[in-house]
């Protein structure tokens, strides 16, 4: 098993619950964050609150950066749940 394989989703009924979480928990991250930058957007139209825009906007820019980082945690998690199948696999064979 390698990391970035399209297949793994489908490979169990656990890599599917695996994708699922991790999809759920990627557009929750997308949506707050575009909910903070609509929100810092507007709160900068208005002086006396541009410094609490200005923080909106920088948490919304780590959640986005979290999404890539959300993606590569699933495709380890993949890649864990498949070296220990192949572990499994060859102490059955012994």
């Amino acid at each position: 098993m390698t990391l970035y394989d399209p297949n793994s989703p489908t490979r169990s009924d656990a890599h599917s619950r695996v994708h699922a979480v991790y999809e759920l928990i990627h557009t929750a991250v997308d949506f707050t964050a575009a909910a903070l930058f609509v929100i810092g957007s507007i709160l900068f139209f208005y002086e006396s609150t541009t410094f609490l825009g200005t923080w909106l906007f920088l948490i919304g820019s780590v959640c986005f950066a979290l999404k890539p980082t959300i993606k590569l945690l699933r495709e380890l998690k993949y890649w864990r749940m498949g070296r220990i199948d192949e572990l499994a696999a060859r102490q059955e064979a012994e």
